[in-house]
């Protein structure tokens, strides 16, 4: 096994599938599967998930809403989103499920703790990060390269809808877009190739933290990554630029 470790980046958007809001069976029976399939096989995985399926930031301007109380709303939503994650994982026979939040909800999960959430991971459970970093203005993007380092994963996979990697430009709109099979963090940073937040990048460029980008709707794409096959474009320093 290449990653023993992970940190598994989703979006709201991945828990409703093609809906604009809320939940599908289709979309939590196929999170469940490859997060279990992968736990089965000895890996560790940690979990940030958005809330763009419940609230995005799109709303809260139409609302002419101040970014705090934004922010706010928004990474409730992720704690709603990371609880439908436990119960759908535990509904499925999985009972070692921890959801850990950054705002106290000490009712409904737990208070994220650093060295309690390393002890869960090096126990096997799944744990799953609720409330970003409890802070406005932060990303999920960013949370997750920034959880995958105090946790000492060894790799984020940023999962996406329909997207299979990096492209050069948006391929929705250029025909002639190239995807990257690799990249270093310099290349995405500089041509500010938007899949995730350039912070995020920053981030994991400071800290030496790779990651995927990989379409999440590929059958047992997680345990793939873990095996050591790319089947998204890989963000690294230990790489040069490559395309497909």
């Amino acid at each position: 096994m290449k990653y023993k470790r992970v940190l598994l980046k989703l979006s709201g958007g991945a828990l409703s599938k093609d809906e604009r809001h809320g939940y599908t069976k289709e979309a939590l029976d196929h999170i469940t599967n490859e997060i279990i399939t992968a736990a089965n096989a000895g890996v560790e995985v940690a979990i940030v998930t958005g809330g763009g399926n419940i609230f995005r930031g799109r709303v809260a301007d139409d609302w002419n809403f101040e970014r705090a109380e934004a922010d706010n709303i928004g990474m409730l939503a992720t704690i709603m989103n990371s609880l439908m994650l436990r119960g759908a994982l535990t509904a499925k026979g999985v009972e070692n499920v921890r959801v850990m939040t950054a705002i106290p909800m000490n009712t409904v999960a737990e208070p994220y703790i650093r060295l309690k959430a390393l002890k869960y991971l090096d126990r096997g459970r799944i744990v799953i990060f609720g409330g970003g970093t409890g802070n406005p203005f932060v990303t999920t993007d960013y949370t997750s390269i920034q959880k995958a380092l105090e946790i000492r994963a060894d790799v984020v996979l940023m999962a996406k809808q329909g997207v299979n990697g990096i492209y050069t430009a948006n391929p929705k709109d250029d025909p002639n877009a190239k995807r990257y099979k690799s990249a270093t963090y310099e290349e995405v940073i500089a041509k500010k190739l938007q899949v995730a937040d350039q912070s995020a990048f920053i981030l994991a460029s400071e800290y030496k933290m790779p990651m995927y980008v990989f379409d999440f709707d590929e059958k047992n794409s997680i345990m793939r990554l873990c095996e050591g096959e790319n089947i998204g474009t890989y963000v690294g320093e230990d790489c040069q630029t490559e395309m497909y």
